[in-house]
């Protein structure tokens, strides 16, 4: 039974951020640091992976699907990846990076204190890109949570980047937000677990990361990115209204 557990979500390759979070006093003394994927897919890929495997044992990595396509995309598996700054990064990663992305799980579970099993997962248990949000009907809930074992009263994703929690048929859902690329408001997003829930948000100088990222990211839209990601251009209303057709609710009842 862990006491404190961080929950780092969809970091995307940004070291200012990711450094910014680490420096955190409650992440420097939590049993554990869990990734919950999209780690990689950003301008500084192997800064990122290369900071986080020094943590050794600490860190308990997850997959997303940004991770899976970079692996794909440089194993020959996929010839594009709809996010233009993927495939740039993807050909920064060494072959020892490649090789721990192939080797992380999709889901897994710890028991944590004041929360129980908790299953930890990018999108959702069964897929790593499925969309649910914090106004999904509960049908479409029920459905991604299909099968999962009765004692998992707690579940833990990202891939959307907004942070929230809510209840749904008696489990906790928990999205800690983004790292490096938040929606809706500025700052490193993540979630520290146990006995309860908090969301946090660390601030950082938002001016210093950019030069940093445009100095040491050699990806050709630099500058760009880093005013448009790191400022949280898009609202949590224009993510939401992004997001919300893939959730199925336009088919529902």
């Amino acid at each position: 039974m862990l006491n404190r557990v961080a929950v780092l979500s969809d970091i995307h390759g940004v070291l200012p951020a990711l450094k910014a979070v680490l420096a955190e006093p409650d992440v420097s003394i939590a049993d554990h640091i869990v990734l919950t994927g999209d780690i990689t897919a950003g301008p500084q890929p192997a800064q990122v992976l290369d900071l986080l495997t020094s943590l050794g044992d600490r860190v308990i990595w997850i997959s997303g699907n940004a991770d899976r396509e970079l692996l794909e995309y440089r194993r020959g598996q996929r010839d594009t990846i709809p996010d233009p700054i993927a495939p740039w990064a993807a050909e920064q990663l060494r072959e020892d990076h490649l090789d721990l992305l192939s080797s992380l799980p999709r889901s897994l579970s710890l028991s944590v204190n004041g929360l129980g099993k908790v299953l930890f997962c990018h999108a959702t248990p069964r897929d790593d890109e499925e969309v649910v949000l914090v106004d999904s009907r509960l049908d479409r809930w029920k459905e991604v949570f299909d099968g999962l074992d009765a004692d998992i009263r707690t579940v833990v994703c990202g891939h959307t980047h907004m942070p929230f929690v809510r209840l749904v048929h008696g489990r906790l859902v928990i999205n800690p937000g983004s790292i490096g690329m938040p929606y809706g408001r500025t700052g490193a997003h993540w979630a520290l677990l146990g006995p309860g829930v908090e969301l946090r948000t660390t601030h950082f100088d938002l001016q210093a990361a950019a030069t940093q990222l445009s100095q040491d990211s050699s990806y050709p839209d630099i500058t760009e990115w880093a005013d448009y990601f790191l400022h949280a251009r898009a609202t949590d209303a224009d993510a939401l209204a992004a997001f919300a057709p893939r959730d199925g609710r336009d088919h529902g009842p």
